[in-house]
Formats: C-alpha cells, sequence, structure tokens
C-alpha cells in the first residue's frame, strides 16, 4: 500500500528525498498500486507549452485500485457509509464488495445507453451513494465523468454540457436539502431546452414521490437500465495519460473552464495525499462533509478514501438541520474519527452556539481538517476548542480544483500547527514565493506570491478544449512555473500562509467565483448599463459579493435590487446572488477606461481611509458619491 509518514523525521526525510529524486520517489508510490503494464517513462514534462505526463504509457483502472485490489483482504468492509438528509431515514452501508458490484451494474447499463471510452457524461446529482457509484461506473468503462454541483442553475449546467460536448446527463427528480425539495429534473429540462444539443439520453434517479415531466425520447429511469444487470464488468484499459474527469472551476475572465485530469497520476496523488494528510489508520471513520460537486468531494470523499480502502462518509444533508446540532449528531453515532469540512460551515455553526456540540460525545475524533479557503483564527480556536477539545490536530488545508490534491498542510500528530498557517508542503510539492518582478524570495519573513517550480502527479493537464486558455492562465504570468493565484506569507519558522486570491476571483463559502462570470450575469438584467463586482469580508461566508450597478435610472431601488438577484441566480445559480447591491452614478476608471477595482474593494470593505493615489482616474469625483451611497 501508499506509503504513510509516521514521525516528523520521517517526514523531513521522505520531503527532502521527495524533491532531491521525484522521479524515484513518485514510482515508488506508483508501484504500490495495481497495473495491467509498466509505464514507459515515469515523467516527461515543460512548462512552456505545457506538457506534463505522469507513468506514461502505463496501463491500468483507476476502478480496479479503487475496489478490486481491496476484495480478498476487506471485500466486507463498509466503504460508502450514507447519512440521509432526513435523520429519521435509514442509513446506507456499501460494503467493497457490494460496491463493485453496483459499479459494475451501473457500468454495463452505461454501455448499454451507448457510452463508450471517452464520451463525457455530466452529473446533476444529490449527496447520494448513486453518485458516487455513476462516477465510479464512468471510470469503470473509460468514459470522462463532469460533476456539476446540482445548486447551479439551468443556463450554467447548459454550458458545462455544451463546452463538454457530453452525451448523458445523470440526474435526479428532486434533490432533498433540508426542509426543501429542489426540483432537478426541471432545472435539467430547462438546460436541455437552451441548447445541450449533444445529449443523447438523460438518465433519472427516483430520489422522491413528486412527479416530474417526461420525454420518452431521451428520459430514462435510473432503476430501470440499472436493477437487472450483471455484476460483472470487465474494467476498461487505461493509458496513465487518459482523461478520467473534467471539473468546470471559475476564471478571473470569460466561461468557466473545464480542468483536465488524468488517470494515473491523480489516482497516486490522491491516495498518497488521503493517507497521509488524514494519518488514516485500520478501521478509522473518515468523514469530508464536502459536495461530489466539487474538487473536494473526488479527491476527498471518492477517489483518495476508496484508494486507501477506506469507509468513507456521505452526507446528503445540511449541517443546520434538524438543527445546528446535525454535524456532531452524526459523528457521535458513526464514531467519527477524522473530519474535514469548511471554515464556512464553521463560522456558520460558531453563530448557533458553543451548546450544541456540548449536547454530543465527540471523543472518537481524532483529527480536524479545514478545506475551501483560508481558516481565520476565531474560527480556528473555536474549532480546536468545542470540536476537537483541545486534543485534535487541526490541518488547514490549501489546494486547488487544478492541482488535484491537499498540497500545503500539517500532518496531524507529525508537524505542528499553527492557527491561520497552512504550513508545510506536502512531499513532493516544490514551493517558491516570488515578488511581482518575478524575482524568487528565498527568506523567510516574507510575503509573495505563491508557484509551483516542478511538476506533482495529480496537476491539471489541460483546460478542456481550449490549451491555450491554460497556458495562460497558469503558466505565463512567469517562465517555467505554475503560478497558482494565490499570495502568500512565509513566517520566519518556514510556514506558509495562503492570504488569498491576487486575481479578479472571488472565494465565497470556499467556491471559487469570477468577477467577470458575475458581472456578465448582472449585465443581463434589462435596466443595468454597467457593473463591477469585487469581493468584501464576510462573518459567514469569509468573502461576500459586493456589486456595484449603473441603471438607466428607470427602477424602483427595492424591486431593481430583488430582480437583480433573482438575474443572477437565474444565470449561475444561488451561491452567487450578491450579498450588497450598490446603485452607482459611476465608476472609478482610468484614463485608458479600466475600472479601478483596488478603489471598489477598499469603499466595499470600509477601508476607505487608505485609498491611495485617486488623482490619476479619468473621474475621481466619483469615488466620494461612492463611499456616500454605500450599502
Amino acid at each position: 500500500m501508499t506509503y504513510q509518514i509516521s514521525s516528523l523525521k520521517d517526514y523531513n526525510e521522505t520531503l527532502a528525498e521527495s524533491i532531491q529524486n521525484p522521479i524515484r520517489f513518485w514510482e515508488s508510490q506508483a508501484e504500490s498500486f495495481t497495473w495491467h503494464s509498466k509505464w514507459d517513462t515515469v515523467l516527461e514534462w515543460e512548462f512552456d507549452t505545457p506538457s506534463i505526463s505522469w507513468f506514461k504509457g502505463g496501463k491500468l483502472n483507476i476502478t480496479e485500485n479503487c475496489l478490486d485490489r481491496h476484495i480478498e483482504k476487506r471485500g466486507d468492509k463498509v466503504a460508502i457509509l450514507w447519512e440521509p438528509n432526513d435523520p429519521s431515514e435509514e442509513v446506507v452501508k456499501y460494503t467493497y464488495k457490494q460496491l463493485l458490484d453496483e459499479v459494475c451494474k451501473t457500468a454495463n447499463a452505461l454501455k448499454e445507453q451507448g457510452i463508450v471510452k471517452g464520451d463525457r457524461v455530466v452529473f446533476y446529482m444529490p449527496m447520494v451513494p448513486a453518485l458516487a457509484i455513476g462516477v465510479l461506473a464512468c471510470a469503470r468503462i473509460g468514459a470522462i465523468h463532469s460533476v456539476v454541483f446540482a445548486g447551479f442553475s439551468a443556463q450554467a449546467l447548459a454550458d458545462r454540457v455544451d463546452d463538454a460536448q457530453a452525451k448523458m446527463i445523470i440526474c435526479s427528480d428532486y434533490n432533498n436539502r433540508g426542509n426543501k425539495k429542489i426540483p432537478v429534473k426541471a432545472i435539467v429540462d430547462e438546460a436541455m431546452d437552451k441548447s445541450c444539443n449533444s445529449i443523447e439520453k438523460v438518465v433519472v434517479l427516483k430520489n422522491s414521490d413528486e412527479d416530474i415531466n417526461w420525454s420518452d425520447d431521451t428520459d430514462v429511469w435510473w432503476h430501470a437500465i440499472v436493477e437487472e444487470q450483471s455484476t460483472e464488468c470487465a474494467a476498461e484499459l487505461m493509458d496513465a495519460e487518459d482523461v478520467l474527469f473534467i471539473l468546470y472551476t471559475s476564471g478571473s475572465t470569460g466561461k468557466p473552464k473545464g480542468v483536465v485530469h488524468t488517470c494515473g497520476g491523480y489516482m497516486v496523488y490522491t491516495c498518497f495525499s488521503f493517507k497521509n494528510a488524514f494519518q488514516y489508520k485500520g478501521d478509522d471513520v473518515y468523514w469530508c462533509t464536502a459536495d461530489i460537486g466539487w474538487i473536494t468531494g473526488h479527491s476527498y470523499i471518492v477517489y483518495g478514501p476508496l484508494l486507501a480502502g477506506a469507509t468513507t462518509v456521505m452526507f446528503e444533508g445540511v449541517p443546520t438541520f434538524p438543527d445546528a446540532g446535525r454535524f456532531w449528531e452524526i459523528c457521535e453515532k458513526h464514531r467519527v474519527n477524522q473530519f474535514y469540512t469548511a471554515p464556512t460551515a464553521i463560522r456558520a455553526l460558531m453563530a448557533k452556539g458553543e451548546e450544541w456540540p456540548a449536547k454530543y460525545d465527540l471523543s472518537s475524533l481524532k483529527m480536524l481538517g479545514s478545506v475551501g479557503e483560508p481558516i481565520n483564527a476565531e474560527a480556528w480556536h473555536w474549532y480546536d476548542k468545542h470540536i476537537g477539545k483541545g486534543n485534535c490536530p487541526i490541518i488547514d488545508t490549501w489546494w486547488q480544483t487544478e492541482t488535484g490534491g491537499i498540497m500545503i498542510t500539517p500532518l496531524p500528530g507529525i508537524t505542528d500547527t499553527k492557527p491561520t498557517y497552512a504550513s508545510y508542503p506536502m512531499p513532493g510539492v516544490q514551493l517558491e514565493l516570488r515578488d511581482a518582478e518575478g524575482n524568487v524570495l528565498e527568506q523567510n519573513g516574507v510575503e509573495g506570491l505563491l508557484c509551483i517550480k516542478f511538476p506533482w502527479p495529480s496537476m491539471l493537464r489541460t483546460t478542456w478544449g481550449d490549451h491555450a486558455r491554460c497556458k495562460k492562465t497558469y503558466f505565463s504570468t512567469f517562465e517555467g512555473v505554475y503560478f497558482t493565484g494565490d499570495g502568500a506569507r512565509r513566517d520566519e519558522e518556514g510556514r506558509i500562509r495562503v492570504i488569498g486570491r491576487v486575481d479578479d476571483v472571488l472565494n465565497v463559502s470556499g467556491h471559487r467565483m469570477g468577477t467577470a462570470e458575475l458581472e456578465n450575469a448582472i449585465n443581463e438584467h434589462p435596466n443595468v448599463i454597467e457593473s463591477a463586482v469585487v469581493g468584501y469580508p464576510h462573518d459567514i461566508k469569509g468573502q461576500g459579493i459586493y456589486a456595484y450597478v449603473i441603471t438607466d435610472g428607470t427602477v424602483d431601488r427595492d424591486e431593481f435590487v430583488k430582480s437583480l438577484r433573482t438575474v443572477v441566480v437565474r444565470e449561475i445559480g444561488p451561491i452567487a446572488k450578491p450579498d450588497k447591491i450598490q446603485i452607482a452614478g459611476g465608476l472609478p476608471k482610468t484614463r485608458s477606461g479600466k475600472i479601478m477595482r483596488r478603489i471598489l474593494r477598499k469603499i466595499a470593505s470600509d477601508e476607505t481611509d487608505s485609498l491611495g493615489d485617486i488623482s490619476t482616474l479619468l473621474n475621481p469625483d466619483v469615488v466620494d458619491a461612492l463611499i456616500a451611497g454605500k450599502v
């Protein structure tokens, strides 16, 4: 099995080895997996194009490593433990043997519906076992899965389907979320009405007793095509560099980009990072509260845990339903050992009061994790005191959709922890801080731009259908390195604190959203002339969305704000709804017409005493008007 670091000495030696001889290091990790034939080369790379290949020529199927190879020793061990939205409903458990059977049945059903190796299948589903099963079934037959978070709008779904030219959508009839039933199939139907011309079939999971619209031409029920299938399905032979999945993420310009991950390197890194970051042992019960619609769910609900032979918890609901004790009730009920959630959730539960976690026995917890955004000190200390009881190391993990796996983190019980610091690189991760001119900052006690100078196995290979965009976004800021888009601080002892985005991307509740995408949605409103979106500090979300909007002057403010939020929800989804909307007479612009977002960010954040020089603006008088009109 993948190597697991066990002491600080071990970490330091492993880190040194991984940097001095990365080829040998990653080859030794890869050798613990099932391969049908070994690779020709461990690594071929250059960051100029870019072109990166790990274990090229190696033949494998990732599902054999997630499932088949565990059957002999742990076939009866629980692989997925599913906790439903409604706590009165029954918990569902799949052993590794049962999960393999269901994956094979679903894979056979997909093949029967015409899905072949290389086809794209989009999932738009709740957090139910069928989602994990469906994703693995795609991987089993070499189809490329693309999971779209089921909170996105019909337009956002259609954009992703069209970009991927997907052949199939798999969805549910309804999603259960707290006390709401969300009409998912209706949103898929709306997306199909907009475009989605590549779609041949829509597979629908029955998740409620509600009626839905039905098209005999395209729609089929999940149970109708899966239930009678054989539990035997030979795994498609894949090259290590064949595409495993596409996951869409917001950028600073244009529409979301499809980040491409491949089979071999992603497998090696997610297993290695899971076992080490969470120090998973034996029969531990591990729970990541993320949604599989995001990279965290891909890597640390499905692939990482299953590759490591772990028991992974899936949760359908929300942290405050039926009350603010739900997370802690689940931890107690299932004796959870590793708990991984987002700072947004922690802050929301903090606001409900410490009496909620105090009601439950959390003594099974061995470590706590944080993901999605830098965790603030107040939330870190509350998490430590009221959930970990001072006994659980907290790992504040930094990584991205594009990195595929955790890149910077303490190792619980091995390295030290410091509030607000992601701390130390995972073995195999070669970090650099650079100044704006690209000079490497070697010393400690500095702040700079976070870069990675050497490839790691789970890094993105391209952006789907647009390799030039991959080059421009990640590899053009500085020659020969991957630029993360984040600023970071290195303290005097060498720990890394990630400060946040330095481009026009917001991090709202751990979800990245490009300002261009938000502005495009706002500008769809018929009364909007121009808009500018910035982030500002938000007590729960970390960053809130502040929209400055110039209208045609014919609007009632309250009605306009309400209708504008409706437009954004329609175009992107509820997660993109602006928190604050300021109707403005103008925006601060340079003489070349560029909006000075720096000034807008300062105003939105109540930092008007440090606006800097505004004399070079084309219209400096607009600044006082914006300050006076702040909402």
